[in-house]
């Protein structure tokens, strides 16, 4: 085991040891021996140094079987802090989290994405430090930050990659511009893998294989498989959009040139031209929305059909992914059961029994703060990773 400049042999592997406390359950030196296999005073000799950078802290005592009784440890949420930027087509959200990932600050303000890089990334610079200004915490204090963006990434650079709806983005370099102003690694990934994450590590970690499917103006998807994330070779794994539905009219071309395609028949935008052709007069998701909850039976007829066209893709992305759980997330997620009651008819219908005999087809559970869980996340798992651990506890103890 290489052991990083200025920490001890002796505490090499402190950060494997960490990766028990990651849960936030407070244990005392005997159970991390005991879970560890280690020795007490291997055991005793790492929890001093990580108590002497600030990860861990005191959380009481333990019950006495005969003696002092012994003090348990847990994760200090509060050493450091997370940025997580969540960016869409029209919208910027900026948050402040702690190293569980539990929100303290959050801002969300209009923001084109069509400005390009320099004015977005500017304004959720500035976001950024007014919310750390609030919380009364230093830019020091910032592990990382993490970014989500709606388009293709290339994950190991941080650089959008020809995305669709993002002029002048292509190959920037997202991470030396953030990099610029806050400390730690800048980590960027498409916004529904993100979404995906988060609703993983909040609501789902007992569901091992799950399919985030984003509903909006756009329809992509996030795949977690086995627990992890799946990119796929050049990041652009679950562009559900851009697959051709069945059935679909030859007339019905797609932004991105292709006809048939599910975005081009089932997004926003198509649900409402086909509300326009019929005479009502919707705005974009929200005014979709917005008619569902109002009753129009146009609207939610409209509704349902587009979650049966989505049904059609999944069944497919069933059969060979086997998810546990489909969640629907996006702005269209708001209609609630009329999209999910035909995206059911159809998935149910049309996938193996075998492969649907457990599965789970459900709302979101985290609505809009998904992409914002899911950038920090990314940036905890980084930074309290084993290696990351013994570094920043070399600093610190050096």
């Amino acid at each position: 085991m290489t052991v990083p400049p200025g920490l001890p042999p002796t505490l090499a592997g402190t950060g494997d040891l960490f990766q028990l406390l990651r849960d936030g359950r407070p244990r005392t030196r005997a159970e991390l021996a005991q879970q560890s296999s280690l020795a007490r005073s291997t055991v005793t000799a790492r929890v001093d140094a990580l108590l002497a950078s600030g990860l861990l802290s005191p959380v009481g005592e333990a019950a006495s079987t005969g003696g002092r009784p012994p003090t348990r440890f847990a994760l200090n949420r509060d050493n450091r802090v997370v940025i997580a930027i969540d960016l869409g087509a029209s919208h910027a959200s900026v948050a402040v989290t702690d190293l569980s990932g539990r929100i303290l600050k959050e801002k969300t303000v209009e923001s084109d994405i069509a400005d390009g890089p320099e004015i977005v990334l500017d304004l959720v610079t500035r976001i950024a430090l007014g919310l750390l200004e609030d919380i009364d915490r230093p830019v020091r204090d910032v592990a990382g930050v993490g970014i989500g963006v709606p388009g293709p990434v290339e994950h190991a650079t941080g650089r959008p990659a020809n995305p669709p709806i993002m002029p002048g983005w292509h190959d920037f370099d997202i991470p030396e511009e953030l990099g610029k102003t806050f400390g730690g690694p800048v980590l960027v990934d498409n916004d529904v893998n993100l979404m995906a994450l988060g609703e993983f590590v909040t609501s789902w970690q007992s569901a091992q294989h799950l399919l985030l499917v984003k509903v909006a103006t756009g329809i992509g998807a996030g795949v977690i498989a086995d627990g992890r994330l799946m990119r796929g070779a050049l990041g652009s794994a679950g562009d559900l959009g851009h697959v051709q539905v069945a059935g679909a009219p030859d007339d019905v071309v797609c932004r991105c040139g292709n006809v048939g395609c599910l975005e081009a028949v089932a997004a926003g935008p198509a649900i409402a031209a086909k509300l326009s052709a019929l005479g009502l007069d919707v705005d974009g998701s929200q005014g979709i929305v917005d008619a569902v909850a109002a009753g129009d039976i146009a609207a939610l007829q409209a509704v349902r059909e587009a979650g049966r066209d989505l049904g059609t893709v999944l069944a497919t992305c069933v059969n060979l992914l086997n998810p546990s759980v489909i969640v629907i997330g996006g702005k269209l997620s708001e209609a609630g059961e009329y999209l999910l009651a035909g995206v059911r008819e159809v998935v149910y219908r049309r996938s193996l029994p075998l492969a649907t005999h457990d599965l789970r087809i459900v709302s979101t559970q985290v609505g809009s703060q998904g992409g914002i869980l899911g950038a920090s996340a990314m940036v905890i798992d980084a930074v309290l990773a084993p290696r990351a651990v013994d570094d920043y506890v070399a600093q610190r103890t050096a």
